[in-house]
């Protein structure tokens, strides 16, 4: 993949140039309207109420908003309730034989039949949150005293559940937008744009720091040491592939004549999983902190010392439950029993496996080993940064999460105009004058 030469061919390619203006204008509506403030809230008292909850699943879901949520912007639920519903449906499919039917036998149809089902369910989780925010937010408190909402009662949260409802699902009409007539995976793309967009402040922050003496010189080298550390580590996981070996059985054209295809490979992900397993640790791990903030209470109060990053069970329980979701996700979305009966509808084997049981143990062993070294990439990645933030006294986080769904996302989308550059290629090549003519002279049309 060069990168520079794809960019090189990009003001060539006009139908590439508009899907990238269409793309960039969609992100840029999204970063307007995660600006826009919902009515009847106390933005200053927000914000401080935000920066004395690090660590709990509001500051998780904060960065997948780009920071909307702590200003409780139109877009602050972001698409956070579309990945929900995504995975939600996912777990469902794999679990009920009727959806499994419809996703995989039906063809364009099942799959929005499920694109659908998954829209409503989005409704439903978006309209759950955006109330809990509100009924919350009314009890919520500056640290200073000052109350959050200063006049509480049934027209805020009326307000409150539509107008974050309608921003979510507005982003995620968005988000197919981009799909259909930009590049990329739209929703994909609007995550990344809001992690972005907290990078320009991030480095003011961090000049400032440095000017300031907050940070020491050294700090600094080996906060970009772990970013560099991070980013390379990331992509070159998420570009590793395990190849199987593949055959296909050999077809006999005549009594004769015997002919067998070319090699090939099954290419199996390094982590197939992906970023999900950090997603629903994480959402696990902070849950019970966030309801502790809500609950004066003895056992709360430990609970939430238990479960905040300064105590090393923290840590311990966050690796563990990154294993435990990724073997499961893992085995919701890769089924061996039914890629190796895949294959042998095919008229394909592994070299020296028996088609069958023996190819379907072969695989999920293959499996197991690989899901083992992604939940250790995902472990590292989402502890490592942290314990160096805690340890070094960093003043501010520095998200293995959010460099993975980045870097994850800028490869998908350099993938993308790969292909749009290889394919403008292609009919550059078909459309030389020359070419044309020989082409017709040995009966081309």
């Amino acid at each position: 993949m060069n990168i520079v030469n794809i960019l090189k061919k990009i003001p060539y390619i006009e139908s590439l140039k508009k899907k990238l203006l269409v793309t960039f204008f969609i992100l840029l509506i999204y970063r307007i309207g995660a600006h826009i403030p919902t009515p009847g809230v106390d933005t200053v008292a927000l914000s401080e109420f935000f920066k004395s909850a690090s660590g709990t699943i509001l500051s998780f879901v904060n960065m997948f908003s780009g920071g909307a949520l702590s200003k409780l912007t139109v877009f602050a639920l972001g698409v956070m309730p579309f990945i929900s519903a995504s995975i939600i449906m996912q777990l469902l499919t794999a679990s009920f034989p009727s959806l499994e039917k419809l996703a995989k036998e039906e063809g364009e149809y099942g799959r929005r039949k499920i694109m659908q089902y998954t829209r409503y369910l989005t409704l439903v989780i978006a309209i759950l949150q955006s109330l809990g925010i509100a009924i919350g937010l009314e009890k919520m408190h500056s640290p200073s005293g000052i109350p959050i909402v200063p006049n509480p009662g049934i027209g805020f949260i009326i307000t409150t559940v539509l107008t974050l409802t309608a921003g979510t699902m507005f982003l995620l009409w968005l988000g197919e937008k981009i799909t259909s007539k930009g590049v990329g995976n739209g929703v994909s793309l609007i995550i990344m744009a809001g992690i972005l967009s907290s990078l320009p402040g991030a480095l003011i922050n961090l000049i400032t720091f440095l000017k300031t003496g907050q940070m020491e010189i050294n700090k600094f080298v080996i906060l970009c040491l772990v970013v560099i550390f991070m980013i390379i580590s990331v992509i070159v996981v998420e570009l590793a592939e395990y190849k199987v070996p593949i055959r296909q059985t050999k077809r006999l054209i005549s009594k004769t004549l015997m002919v067998s295809s070319s090699k090939n490979y099954l290419p199996l992900k390094l982590n197939p999983a992906n970023v999900i397993p950090i997603i629903f640790a994480a959402s696990v791990l902070m849950f019970p902190a966030t309801i502790a903030r809500f609950i004066q209470h003895p056992w709360a109060v430990k609970l939430s010392e238990i479960l905040s990053p300064q105590n090393y069970w923290y840590y311990l329980i966050y690796a563990a439950l990154i294993f435990i979701f990724t073997y499961y996700y893992t085995a919701v979305i890769f089924n061996p029993k039914e890629l190796a009966e895949n294959l042998n509808k095919m008229g394909m084997y592994i070299p020296g496996v028996r088609a069958g049981k023996e190819t379907e143990k072969y695989l999920a062993k293959i499996v197991n080993k690989l899901t083992f070294i992604g939940a250790v990439f995902l472990t590292v990645i989402a502890i490592v940064p942290l314990l160096i933030t805690q340890k070094l006294g960093i003043p501010f986080y520095v998200g293995g999460t959010a460099v993975l769904i980045v870097v994850g996302v800028g490869l998908d989308l350099l993938r993308r105009l790969e292909a749009a550059a290889l394919e403008f290629s292609y009919e550059s090549f078909l459309k030389k004058p020359k070419l044309i003519q020989k082409l017709k002279k040995i009966g081309y049309k």
